[in-house]
């Protein structure tokens, strides 16, 4: 898929997502909707945060011009936009149920940055194989 491309679905998926997430907020009443409406909102709303951080992510890198290929700054942007969006929409779902104090955030961040770290170390160990694949 070339890099046009992707881009272009990402922003029509984005668009998507956050009016599907303004159909949920303003059409449709919690107090009835129940569960469902809920997931709905939750849903449509960490697709939309999702889509958003991952296009910045990948602009930002882009015009910072850091010397990697496109398809590894967009895979990076899709990996810390997807941690970014389940850390906000997590916390948001934390709140309404009255669980977000500090200390669980904090352990959130923490347990994001675990996985972020073990992405780099896998990355890391990736690039440091030679052409044999003998390290």
């Amino acid at each position: 898929m070339s890099l046009k491309k992707y881009l272009f679905l990402m922003v029509f998926a984005t668009i998507l997502c956050w009016t599907a997430w303004a159909f949920v907020l303003f059409f449709i009443n919690p107090k009835t909707a129940g569960t469902t409406g809920l997931i709905f909102f939750y849903s449509s709303l960490f697709l939309g945060l999702f889509g958003l951080f991952s296009i910045f992510g990948f602009v930002i890198r882009w015009l910072i011009g850091q010397k990697i290929l496109a398809y590894q700054r967009a895979k990076t942007a899709f990996r810390q936009g997807a941690m970014f969006a389940l850390l906000l929409t997590g916390s948001l779902f934390l709140q309404s149920q009255r669980l977000l104090v500090w200390w669980n955030t904090l352990l959130f961040i923490f347990l994001l940055s675990v996985v972020e770290y073990f992405f780099l170390t896998v990355k890391a160990k990736k690039t440091n194989f030679g052409n044999d694949g003998e390290q």
